[in-house]
């Protein structure tokens, strides 16, 4: 009587569960650290837009900036809609605006969203930064972008 049934050993099983679950705890904070970084990048490439909104808008307005930075939205000449300031694992995603002397201070609050100067005569008028004080993944103040 010859009992040859295919198939694996317990041992054979937990082995391969065991390799699964050591990948699966190195991929995930890698995968998370990613979608970290592609967030960060958006951020980034909003500010990019909102600045490069302002530029054309100064020259269309000759020398002159919004009083808000969702001025930039209205009939859609510039902007459709305000984007989102992402600062992962700080704050919420906002498109809130917060107004005032810019990097003397007082707009930058840390409460997410952007931060935008919007003083006439200042000579850092029309300077938009995220309005958060923390460290992206470079370790770069998100306000220094």
């Amino acid at each position: 009587m010859k009992n040859n049934k295919g198939g694996f050993t317990l041992i054979e099983l937990m082995i391969v569960v065991a390799i699964i679950g050591i990948l699966a705890a190195i991929a995930v904070p890698k995968f998370a650290d990613l979608i970290r970084k592609s967030t960060e990048g958006a951020s980034k490439g909003n500010l990019g837009s909102i600045r490069s909104a302002l530029s054309i808008y100064y020259g269309d307005m000759e020398g002159q900036y919004p009083s808000s930075i969702s001025g930039l939205t209205v009939g859609g000449k510039y902007l459709a809609a305000l984007p989102m300031a992402k600062a992962p694992n700080y704050h919420q995603d906002s498109a809130a605006e917060s107004g005032g002397l810019l990097l003397v201070g007082n707009a930058i609050t840390d409460a997410g969203g952007w931060a935008y100067n919007n003083v006439i005569g200042d000579s850092n008028a029309g300077s938009l930064a995220v309005n958060c004080t923390h460290t992206d993944t470079r370790g770069s103040i998100w306000t220094s972008y």
